[in-house]
């Protein structure tokens, strides 16, 4: 893993750009919009996607593989944290005195001094994101964005607009978030993560301290959330804005005993209407009108512009049913994103169970949480298949596995440790009944087990 060096110069210009990794879900989204921008773009990642085939019709140059040689004759080389020192790309860009930019600087460049709406937090960032974006097109604007995932209604994770507006969704897993010249930044929640990177909790907690205040116009930030409140109170920013359920929170909402929501904001109140379930995306819905009616837009048609939001690929979407199973994906990867994705499927499975099929994302992350996540799993999941680690860009540790999960189980029965992807999906479509939920979990390649749960729930003929 490569540490970022944020105090490389950003280029004044740049004339052609290689991306290092290029198929990424971020990074790619980064590569479209130079594109877009009649920057020539060429890149290189391990193995072919869906990514780096769209980027190649868009005009895009994608290499298969990494060698020096792809550089060609690029200005400028854009590297992630994924990738590892030894890269020859990268090494070669160095001993070239190219710039060499990490993905964040790389967005700051495209940034350029618009509007800018920074989106940060533990867990709901990408949702947020997409749901600002969505609501800001109903609303009439037309904002540039970077998201860290595909938003339903675009197809796309990032896009060019006409707008002076801009809105991304800000990674504060390495502190780069702070270097963004933000005019609205939005904190969804401060659960401390990554650790790794920053210590502490405490310095995990500075961070988000230094990325409000250094807001030009306004901090709007949950209410409910321990560490956004512990955050919240550090704020020297003139302009905070609270959200949530608590009631002295700036816009607030009420949930009713007949399932509606209504959302309000001083003497004005409004009924909020989601397409998207869960209590966790309401709560990012209020974030969004927040941020809203910080840009400027009349309280009621924030409101209505947030119902507009159609969901994020990964976030509890749906890929298909076989004998009455529904089988969604989600990219949940930490313990609290995996309890409001659980909780979320527990408002629309009815009187069905739900089998959670997790894969745990990183070694450090399931050293450290392994007993939280089983403790989750276990309380919100009627059984869990649970699958071998995915490490990113770690090194294995010895002994971490995904059984350090399953041993964190009260009810062994209630959880089965399957590394082999053919029989994890067997015995997922084994424990299923009509009228239950199959939800994969996690941000690695989970997804990809999909086709085969729903090839192990085809009825047999």
């Amino acid at each position: 893993m490569i540490a970022p060096d944020l105090t490389v110069p950003i280029p004044d210009e740049i004339r052609a750009v290689h991306f290092i990794g290029i198929g990424g879900s971020g990074i790619s989204g980064l590569a479209r919009m130079f594109l877009g921008a009649g920057i020539p773009v060429s890149g290189s990642d391990r193995a072919e996607s869906q990514n780096t085939g769209d980027l190649v019709e868009l005009g895009a140059t994608v290499h298969i593989g990494h060698d020096a040689a792809n550089l060609g004759d690029v200005d400028t080389v854009v590297y992630t944290g994924a990738i590892w020192p030894e890269n020859p790309e990268f090494l070669a860009a160095k001993e070239r005195g190219l710039s060499v930019l990490h993905r964040s600087q790389a967005l700051k460049y495209l940034i350029a001094g618009r509007r800018l709406v920074s989106v940060a937090g533990a867990h709901g960032k990408t949702t947020s994101t997409g749901m600002i974006v969505t609501a800001l097109a109903e609303l009439g604007d037309d904002p540039s964005f970077v998201n860290g995932g595909v938003i339903q209604q675009y197809g796309v994770s990032s896009r060019a607009g006409s707008d002076d507006l801009f809105v991304v969704e800000a990674d504060e897993s390495d502190g780069t978030f702070l270097i963004y010249d933000t005019s609205i930044a939005l904190i969804t929640n401060v659960d401390a993560d990554h650790l790794d990177h920053y210590g502490s909790h405490e310095a995990f907690d500075d961070a988000f301290v230094r990325f409000a205040d250094s807001a030009r116009e306004a901090v709007v930030i949950s209410s409910d959330d321990a560490g956004a409140s512990r955050v919240a109170a550090r704020l020297t920013h003139r302009n905070v804005v609270s959200f949530g359920e608590a009631a002295d929170a700036d816009v607030r909402v009420e949930f009713a005993d007949d399932g509606s929501v209504r959302v309000s904001r001083g003497e004005e109140s409004a009924e909020l209407c989601l397409a998207v379930p869960g209590r966790h995306n309401v709560l990012n819905a209020a974030g969004a009108i927040a941020v809203m009616t910080e840009l400027g837009h009349p309280f009621p048609d924030a409101v209505r512009a947030a119902s507009a939001f159609g969901g994020t690929v990964r976030r509890f979407e749906l890929h298909g049913t076989r004998r009455g199973v529904s089988v969604y994906d989600d990219y949940a990867h930490h313990p609290t994103e995996v309890e409001a994705a659980l909780e979320a499927a527990r408002t629309v499975v009815g009187s069905g169970r739900i089998i959670a099929l997790h894969q745990p994302h990183t070694y450090s992350r399931t050293k450290l949480m392994a007993t939280e996540f089983a403790e989750v799993l276990e309380r919100c999941a009627d059984h869990s298949v649970v699958l071998d680690v995915y490490g990113a860009r770690e090194d294995p540790i010895p002994g971490v596995t995904g059984e350090l999960v399953e041993h964190g189980f009260a009810d062994p029965a209630n959880v089965s440790y399957l590394p082999d992807w053919d029989a994890a999906a067997r015995r997922a479509a084994e424990v299923a009944r009509e009228g239950d939920f199959i939800i994969t979990l996690g941000c690695g390649n989970v997804n990809l087990i999909v086709p085969q749960v729903l090839d192990a729930l085809q009825p047999e003929e």
